[in-house]
């Protein structure tokens, strides 16, 4: 298979789309050679990631005083098949991914966090927002004392495309338009694999 486009420093423009357009990252935090696996969404500001994290849980305590930590974003992803192109290929899997290694500190400001989650919620409600996340909305003020607000300065980026970059202009084009049906197919079927009546 052909290995994925890597993209550095002078595409981090590109990623930084996907982190907006996919923005449930996995963040990885590793201590005496354990790793500890959050999926959380996390929002791209001035430089840093910004996110919010349950007191409860155990990766809590891992996202402070400068710590190692690791960030995973994925975008579009799925199989593709030799069927779609004009020339003889093999099967491959056609993904976007951004690696991002970073240092987390934690933000202790009440405030801060409070304000915080609202442009969250903002962000993720757009483009076209149904609900507003009001600052004296009780249940917000009520669970202000179980979230954690943390931060993440970006030391490294590293995307992986994989997008049939090495086949004809002709094929790129099929696979890219493969990805989008497959994609949208496959959440249809899965979710209506999961989700049907018994």
């Amino acid at each position: 298979m052909y290995p994925p486009k890597h993209h550095q420093d002078s595409d981090i423009n590109h990623l930084i789309k996907v982190i907006k357009a996919y923005p449930l990252a996995t963040i990885i935090s590793v201590k005496d050679n354990v790793p500890y696996i959050t999926h959380l969404p996390l929002v791209y500001e001035k430089g840093k990631l910004i996110g919010h994290i349950d007191i409860y849980n155990p990766q809590t305590e891992l996202l402070k005083n400068n710590t190692d930590i690791t960030v995973l974003f994925y975008g579009p992803q799925c199989y593709i098949s030799p069927s779609i192109y004009s020339t003889t290929q093999l099967p491959t899997y056609n993904y976007i991914r951004v690696h991002l290694k970073g240092k987390v500190t934690a933000i202790e400001d009440k405030d801060a966090l409070k304000q915080s989650l609202i442009r969250m919620t903002e962000f993720l409600e757009s483009p076209n927002p149904k609900y507003t996340l009001e600052p004296n909305n009780p249940r917000l003020e009520a669970n202000l004392s179980y979230i954690k607000m943390f931060e993440i300065n970006i030391t490294h980026w590293e995307g992986k495309f994989k997008l049939s970059q090495d086949k004809k202009p002709k094929d790129t084009k099929a696979a890219r338009e493969e990805l989008i049906k497959r994609s949208q197919e496959s959440i249809k079927q899965f979710l209506d694999n999961v989700f049907k009546a018994n």
